[in-house]
């Protein structure tokens, strides 16, 4: 089975070969954010590199649209969500509601977090879990708020 970067590299080409610039641009921009998160922490190139980069990167694109709708730029915000509709095809579904609950509940009892001050503690802890490329730590954040007095 070919990794997450593998597809993303093969699409590249069959969006040149369908001479789609637009595609292949995002594309290749994807690429090279892949290539350069992977040499900023001299790591290989993993899945997990590859899904963190690339929910990085829609997370970017969302937060700039909402300074364009806010500039009244249609034109951008219609060009961020095209973008970000070509990245998602390449990221597995996330863990969300009470999936990531239960996750949270486990790894809060784990670690004996019982404050807010011990957040960092959860988040670390989650972090390293098998599960963490698939987690939205923005949510996962406001869960653990939550949760703990």
């Amino acid at each position: 089975m070919a990794s997450l970067y593998e597809n993303l590299r093969a699409e590249i080409i069959v969006a040149m070969k369908a001479k789609d610039s637009a595609r292949a641009t995002i594309l290749r921009t994807a690429d090279a954010a892949i290539q350069r998160s992977a040499m900023d922490q001299n790591k290989p190139i993993d899945d997990a590199l590859a899904t963190a980069t690339l929910r990085k990167a829609v997370k970017n694109l969302q937060d700039a649209i909402v300074e364009f709708e806010k500039g009244g730029r249609a034109d951008l915000v219609a060009a961020n969500r095209a973008e970000i509709a070509v990245l998602e095809k390449f990221l597995p579904a996330g863990i969300d509601g009470a999936k990531l609950e239960a996750i949270i509940a486990e790894v809060i009892a784990a670690t004996g977090a019982s404050s807010k001050k011990e957040m960092g503690k959860v988040i670390g802890a989650l972090k390293q879990r098998p599960e963490a490329a698939l987690i939205d730590f923005g949510a996962a954040s406001k869960l653990v708020q939550a949760k703990l007095p």
